[in-house]
């Protein structure tokens, strides 16, 4: 994942490298840090197992409680202007229109937390279901490249930003979320076959890349000519899905796990920008 970040970046300073600096052209690079938490998702895990003998599914309802985490970024972006982009001629009431590439990374973790749990087992005479609680916790991360088509309105215009110093905004567009998590659960004994194997507990990890919606309200302020100070707040939703696989070495038994998670991630973001 951090791989994948500094590739990103890298392209990004590769493109302004050949970018025509054009007095007044609103093309802006930006970048930022804040903070990043995710409401309750709600999750829904499912862990099935067999071996020749025995059938066993345990479900588990879990909150989906995140931790906050720090959020850094990059933006690289232009307005319409009528002095466009590569020259081009845009008509006057595009100026109020624009397009900006947004790569973000940050941490996504759920905190550790207690899951109601059902257990069953089935096999050629009989079976039994029973409840109890368990546990569950997750590290992960999640890189976010999104597609923003931004509208934009300017107040307190003068002779040096005579579009507006004050710019509040709104953007909206698709984005590709790259995530991974490495879960762990544990879940009591609760009698049967399964005090044969031990607790079906795992800690595995794996990721995902998923189309997510991405939308930003924001304020910018030009403090000067060519530099902007940019506060924002996101919010992102996304629904991946992970799955493990685990095979006990003395007994066989092939364990398998899936975690599907609701991501609802807010964020606040401050940023300063160049303008060239």
């Amino acid at each position: 994942m951090k791989r994948l970040a500094l590739t990103w970046c890298l392209a990004i300073l590769a493109v302004l490298l050949v970018l025509p600096v054009a007095a007044r052209a609103e093309v802006y690079v930006e970048v930022y840090l804040g903070g990043v938490q995710g409401t309750n998702s709600h999750l829904h895990q499912v862990t099935g197992a067999s071996n020749q003998s025995v059938n066993s599914l345990t479900t588990s309802e879990v909150p989906g409680r995140f931790s906050p985490a720090a959020l850094g970024g990059v933006k690289l972006g232009t307005w319409f202007v009528p002095e466009g982009f590569g020259g081009a001629n845009y008509p006057d009431w595009m100026k109020y229109l624009g397009f900006y590439l947004d790569f973000s990374y940050h941490r996504l973790n759920f905190r550790r937390q207690t899951i109601a749990v059902t257990h069953t087992e089935t096999w050629d005479d009989g079976g039994f279901t029973q409840s109890g609680p368990g546990t569950l916790w997750s590290n992960g991360t999640a890189a976010t490249l999104a597609f923003m088509f931004a509208g934009r309105y300017g107040f307190l215009s003068d002779s040096e930003v005579p579009f507006g110093r004050l710019q509040p905004y709104l953007a909206v567009g698709p984005a590709i979320l790259f995530t991974s998590q490495k879960a762990g659960s544990s879940i009591p004994l609760l009698g049967g076959a399964a005090c044969a194997t031990g607790s079906p507990s795992f800690k595995d990890s794996d990721s995902d890349t998923v189309i997510c919606l991405a939308a930003e309200a924001g304020l910018s302020w030009m403090a000067l000519k060519n530099v902007s100070i940019d506060l924002s707040f996101k919010y992102r939703y996304a629904q991946p899905r992970f799955t493990y696989e685990k095979i006990e070495p003395v007994t066989g038994v092939r364990t398998n796990i899936g975690l599907n998670p609701a991501y609802n991630l807010l964020s606040c973001q401050l940023g300063v920008a160049y303008h060239f």
